[in-house]
């Protein structure tokens, strides 16, 4: 294991059971008696403190830069301080340096290996910065919702960019994805600017985005497969399904900064989406970063259905129907999914580094097995991606 990652993944863990009893409250569920800032501060907590700790990290390693650690070690400390006695500004500006420094270790990135999935990662950089930056600047968080959201998205997007690259994908095909992260980001800003416009324009660009990602994904083929990649497949297909569900809300709904419709949008992209995408990537990633060997389970899938079934209950009776025990229930499961996540992943890499039983000696005429294939991808390429485990 590599130990001396693990101080800057340790503050992403913290954010996201701080963000966790946020939840909670807000729900009007039983929570920890914690921060009274948490219920303020719960949405950038969860999209920059933690996902972006995690996103800073995984790039960081990715670019083998000292340097690189910089953005993690911000963004982390930054979400921290949000839900302490120090001056909310001091979190705040940390989380504007760190997402700026992402932006920077995609810079980075892009010298190396002048890649259009560089490019769309670098357009979520740039939007959490100005995100960062603009809540700095007191604007209010519902007003900021594309912004958060378009960083988790079209991080996510660069990273299905590049896999999809391994699979033959055209340039036309590439270029398309391209277009349509940079219009992502137009109408991100255009949604601040003319909110009236701006935000059935951000959503219609999310849809065309999950358009894309169904066409083009390997997780069309994989869903039929078995093992792990089946079960990433399955993740990322339902996490494309809600942020349909987001991008649809927006596109009819306009700007909502409350109500149902707000809730829908924030849990589709957030909820969702991103976690479905965290733990389709995780038994990649965290081997990556961590250096250490995940197995896969079948116990894994059961954090994911929770997931999806509290969701359900929390959006479509919770919220469409105005019914608040099913929204305070499916807001509980929702909690209970991710702790379960951490428990069944924890458990998955704890099993597996124990040694394996002895297997019988080969025959003397038993073949030797061929060497591994070498893999596709140069040396100078992400190493972190999650192409090699989805195929």
């Amino acid at each position: 294991m590599s130990w001396r990652r693990l101080p800057f993944l340790l503050p992403a863990g913290l954010a996201l059971l701080l963000g966790i009893d946020a939840g909670l409250r807000l729900l009007g569920a039983p929570a920890l008696p914690l921060s009274q800032r948490l219920p303020v501060v719960h949405g950038p907590l969860l999209v920059l403190g933690f996902v972006g700790t995690l996103v800073a990290l995984e790039r960081a390693v990715a670019l083998r830069r000292p340097g690189g650690y910089a953005a993690p070690a911000l963004l982390g400390v930054g979400g921290l301080l949000l839900v302490t006695p120090v001056p909310l500004r001091v979190g705040q500006f940390l989380l504007v340096a760190g997402a700026a420094a992402l932006t920077a270790v995609y810079v980075g990135l892009w010298r190396r290996q002048r890649d259009d999935a560089v490019l769309v990662q670098a357009l979520g950089a740039v939007l959490a910065t100005g995100g960062a930056l603009l809540w700095l600047g007191s604007v209010p968080v519902p007003r900021l919702l594309p912004w958060l959201a378009g960083f988790v998205v079209l991080t996510i997007a660069g990273e299905r960019l590049e896999l999809a690259r391994l699979q033959l994908l055209s340039s036309r095909g590439a270029a398309a994805l391209g277009l349509t992260a940079a219009a992502v980001a137009v109408f991100a800003v255009a949604s601040l600017l003319w909110p009236t416009a701006g935000f059935p324009l951000f959503g219609a660009s999310m849809l065309v985005l999950v358009g894309w990602l169904a066409l083009h994904d390997v997780a069309r083929r994989t869903v039929r497969g078995t093992g792990l990649p089946r079960f990433i497949a399955v993740c990322l297909l339902v996490g494309y399904a809600w942020l349909a569900v987001a991008g649809g809300t927006w596109l009819l709904a306009g700007p909502v900064l409350e109500g149902p419709a707000y809730d829908a949008a924030v849990h589709g992209v957030f909820l969702g989406f991103t976690l479905s995408m965290i733990m389709a990537h995780a038994p990649v990633i965290l081997p990556a970063v961590l250096k250490v060997r995940l197995r896969y389970r079948p116990a894994m899938y059961a954090p994911v259905l929770l997931l999806q079934a509290s969701l359900v209950l929390r959006a479509l009776v919770g919220d469409a129907w105005g019914v608040d025990a099913a929204r305070t229930a499916g807001g509980i499961g929702n909690a209970v999914a991710v702790l379960l996540f951490l428990g069944v992943t924890v458990w998955s890499a704890s099993v597996h580094r124990q040694p394996d039983r002895p297997r019988p000696t080969a025959r003397a005429a038993d073949p030797a097995p061929p060497p591994p294939a070498p893999s596709p991808r140069g040396a100078d390429t992400h190493p972190t991606s999650t192409a090699g485990a989805a195929r």
